[in-house]
This record gives structure tokens, C-alpha cells and sequence, in this order.
């Protein structure tokens, strides 16, 4: 019985996030580019710019630019950078690396377009909290009739965040990491709801359920005042950790291998096409899941942000793909390759680990607790993104009911207790299919506003200077 529905779960999952979403999203960017003129590459400097100097006349707002920014990060940086950089690259070559940062330069313009529509369509709740994110622009840019699609979307934005991608992969994935570490042969352990488990998952789950209430509990404004303090410390110490700086004579050739196995120049004879489709097709899947430039969730805490301006903000946020994916993910696909962790035969978090314990020059027990670190604040961070960006599609869904979201808060805490003892596969699958299901609403309405975001783009450079004529007309 179960085998069968996790049979189809699965069946359903491919189709979701098989080649027409990933297409579809790669084709919004690519569009989506060329409508700005490529702003996320000529407006870089100005964007880091923006990152650290906050508006001082935004009337409306509850977080900084950098705070969005950091929960937004907050969010997107999880596992999939450390994992999922691995498999990518374990089932499609070095050239993965290429594709997925190519999937994430288009991605910036569809990031830094959708966090812009919800400045622009963004409202004011009735007790004074700001509300946005593609529900809004769908149903006030798109129109009324289109509401049922707002609907959609933040149905699935709460199911991804309660059933799975928030809580139970996150917290599973922690526990999992600090009970391989601490307590790998499972010498100490404990009997609960018929089967044994290791004291250092049942701590864990423990410690981490407390830290997470005492953040959610503080609402948006909590959330936001840790990701500023934790997000820029895991990058840190993340890009510290794996210190290519050391193996800096071996960049150059593993760059020369991931554009070369990019392209199959190293498949043999008649598989060169092959190589190629099948690297691009797990890069720019990983690339989109890392960053999440299309999925319609960072547009959710852009949309608190204090300011007047939602052409400044959108730039400000295109710099969450840029340090996701070009940044961390090429820092961990790099180590992967300079290493050569990935052909070795080896699955998932242990092709990282390797690379960690090959390029460090700490005993191998150190870089393994490193990375463990680095997957736990990646993954505790997930689960504290993740609840604001489901509060507020139930927020939308329940007409601001404020009872609901904070009795939802409680279930998520629920949820992150006892997700260390989740076991059943299709908790995850249903999280993944609701995750890539939120792209489609979202996709649509991207494209149906694009004259907007290339007309609100175009006033605000020249209304501050930057140029006179920057993009095309709507």
C-alpha cells in the first residue's frame, strides 16, 4: 500500500520538476533578462551598494533591506548547498557547476522582478502589518479575476513550509548530521514510538525545538534580527571552511574540467550530446532549487521591507541568487572537483565531507564537525525562513486572522519536535511537489507584469540620475 503511493508521489514529483518547469523557469529568466537589459549584471555594484545603506525615508515597512535580505537567505540556504551541490554534481559531471551557475545569472533578473512586483502590489494589513508576495501582485496586478491563482499559490506556500521542506527535512537533516558525528554507531540510545534512537537525536530535536519557538514565537521582526546575525556568520564561515585559498594552484584546471565536461568534451566518442543534456539538465534543476529565483517565496519577506522605492529593493534581493548559488554552491562544487570527491563512488553529504577532509588541513574528525556545523545553522536557518513564508500564505488565505498564524506557529514547533522521528519518505516528495506546483502561479504572473517591472525599472534610473533611457519600452 505504501509502496504504491510512494510510487506515485514519486512519479508525480518528476513530472513536476521535469524538463517543463525547469524550461519554463529557465525561458522567464532568460526573457525576463533581456526585457532589463541584463540589470542584474550592469546594476551589481549598485545593488551591494543598496544591501548596506537602508532607506531613511520609507514611511512603510517593518525589516531593513538587509534584513529581507538575510530571510530571504535565511531560506534558500539549507542543505541543497552542501547535498544537493553533491549529487548534482555525482549524477552530471563537474559540468553541472557551469550549468547551475548559468541558471542562476538568468535567475537573478526573475528574482529581482518578482521581489520588485511586491514592493509595488504590496498592502497594509488592518492592524499595520505589511502583507505582500505574488498572491498580492497576482490578484491586484493581474486583476480579480485572477484571485483563485493567488489562492493556489499560497495554498501550496503553506503546505511546503509545514509538511516538509520547513520542518522536517531541516530538522531530520540536523539530527541526522549531529548523530553521524557524535554517535555514528548508534552506542547510546533510547526507545521511542517502538523503535530505537540514538540520545544524541533525541537532544538534539530537543535543543533545537526550543530555539526555534523562542524565534518564531517573536514573529517577523525576531526572525529577521537573528538571520542578520546568523546568515552572515554560516556564509562566512561556510566560505572560511572550505578555503579554496589553499588549493589555489588547482582552480584554474578544475575550471578548465567543469566547462569542458559542461559542453561533453570529455564523454567518449558519440556521447559528448549526452553528457552535455544530462549535465545541464542537474545543474539548472539544482541551481533552481538552491536559489528558489522563480518559486515566488522571496518575494514574501521582500515585501515588509522599509522603503518607498520597490525597484531598490528588487535589486537589493536579485543579490540572494548571486550569494546562494554563484557564491556558496561554486564554493562547494569547487572544493568537490579540485578534490575529485565526486567519482569516488560516494552519495550525498559523504562526496562533501570528503572534499572537506582532502582540501583541509585538519585532521579528518575536524573538518567532518565543520562541515556538521555548517549543515546544522544551514538547516536551522531553512526552518525559521520557511515559517514566515507559510505564515503569510495563510495570513492571505485567512483574511489576516491573526488567531490562526500564531495557532499555525504552535503547530509548526509541533512539527520541528517531531520531525527527528519522521521516517515516511512521501512526507518530503509531497513537500517537493508543492514546492515546484508554487513556480506555476507564480511564472504567470511574472509574465503578465513584465511591463511593469521593466516600466518601474526604466522611472526609478532615471528619476535618480543613474541614466536617462535604461531598458526598453513596456
Amino acid at each position: 500500500m505504501f509502496g504504491t503511493i510512494n510510487s506515485i508521489l514519486t512519479k508525480i514529483d518528476d513530472l513536476v520538476w521535469g524538463v517543463p518547469l525547469i524550461v519554463m523557469i529557465l525561458a522567464t529568466g532568460i526573457f525576463l533578462t533581456i526585457r532589463l537589459k541584463g540589470i542584474q549584471v550592469r546594476k551589481l555594484i549598485l545593488a551591494f551598494k543598496y544591501m548596506f545603506s537602508n532607506e531613511t525615508d520609507g514611511e512603510h515597512g517593518e525589516i531593513s533591506s538587509f534584513g529581507a535580505l538575510c530571510t530571504a537567505l535565511s531560506a534558500t540556504i539549507g542543505t541543497g548547498n552542501i547535498v544537493g551541490v553533491a549529487t548534482a554534481i555525482v549524477a552530471g559531471g563537474p559540468g553541472a557547476l557551469f550549468w547551475m551557475i548559468v541558471a542562476a545569472t538568468v535567475g537573478t533578473a526573475t528574482k529581482y522582478s518578482e521581489c520588485l512586483l511586491a514592493i509595488k502590489y504590496r498592502t497594509v494589513a488592518d492592524d499595520g502589518h505589511i502583507v505582500g508576495g505574488p498572491f498580492y501582485y497576482i490578484e491586484k496586478g493581474m486583476g480579480e479575476n485572477w484571485k483563485w491563482l493567488a489562492k493556489i499559490f499560497a495554498v501550496f506556500g503553506v503546505m511546503v513550509g509545514l509538511l516538509g521542506i520547513g520542518t522536517f527535512s531541516q530538522i531530520n537533516g540536523i539530527t541526522s548530521a549531529v548523530n553521524n558525528f557524535f554517535d555514528a554507531n548508534n552506542a547510546w540510545t533510547v526507545q521511542l514510538f517502538g523503535r530505537d534512537y540514538s540520545w544524541t537525536v533525541v537532544i538534539a530535536g530537543i535543543i533545537l525545538t526550543i530555539f526555534v519557538a523562542f524565534v518564531i514565537i517573536g514573529g517577523l521582526r525576531r526572525i529577521s534580527a537573528v538571520a542578520q546575525v546568523v546568515v552572515p556568520f554560516m556564509a562566512a564561515a561556510y566560505i572560511i571552511a572550505v578555503i579554496l585559498i589553499l588549493n589555489y594552484k588547482a582552480i584554474p584546471g578544475a575550471v578548465v574540467e567543469i566547462v569542458q565536461s559542461a559542453f561533453g568534451m570529455r564523454a567518449v566518442a558519440g556521447g559528448a550530446l549526452g553528457a552535455m543534456m544530462l549535465a545541464m539538465q542537474k545543474g539548472i534543476a539544482r541551481g533552481i532549487f538552491s536559489n528558489e529565483a522563480g518559486i515566488g517565496s522571496a518575494p514574501i519577506a521582500a515585501a515588509a521591507v522599509q522603503t518607498t522605492e520597490p525597484v531598490r529593493q528588487g535589486l537589493v534581493s536579485m543579490l540572494g541568487t548571486v550569494i546562494d548559488t554563484i557564491i556558496i554552491c561554486t564554493m562547494t562544487g569547487l572544493s568537490i572537483v579540485i578534490t575529485g570527491s565526486w567519482d569516488k563512488g560516494l552519495e550525498g553529504v559523504a562526496v562533501t565531507t570528503r572534499a572537506f577532509q582532502v582540501g583541509l588541513p585538519f585532521p579528518a574528525k575536524v573538518s567532518a564537525f565543520i562541515l556538521m556545523l555548517c549543515l546544522v545553522f544551514f538547516a536551522f536557518t531553512t526552518i525559521l525562513g520557511w515559517d514566515y513564508y507559510s505564515e503569510r500564505c495563510l495570513d492571505y488565505l485567512t483574511g489576516n486572522n491573526q488567531k490562526v498564524v500564531r495557532a499555525y506557529r504552535w503547530i509548526y514547533i509541533a512539527c520541528v519536535f517531531i520531525g527527528p522521528y519522521m521516517t515516511v519518505s512521501a512526507v518530503w516528495t509531497i513537500a517537493d511537489i508543492c514546492n515546484g506546483l508554487m513556480a506555476f502561479p507564480n511564472l504567470v504572473a511574472l509574465l503578465a507584469l513584465n511591463g511593469d517591472v521593466v516600466s518601474e525599472t526604466r522611472g526609478y534610473l532615471e528619476r535618480v540620475g543613474i541614466v536617462k533611457t535604461t531598458v526598453g519600452e513596456a
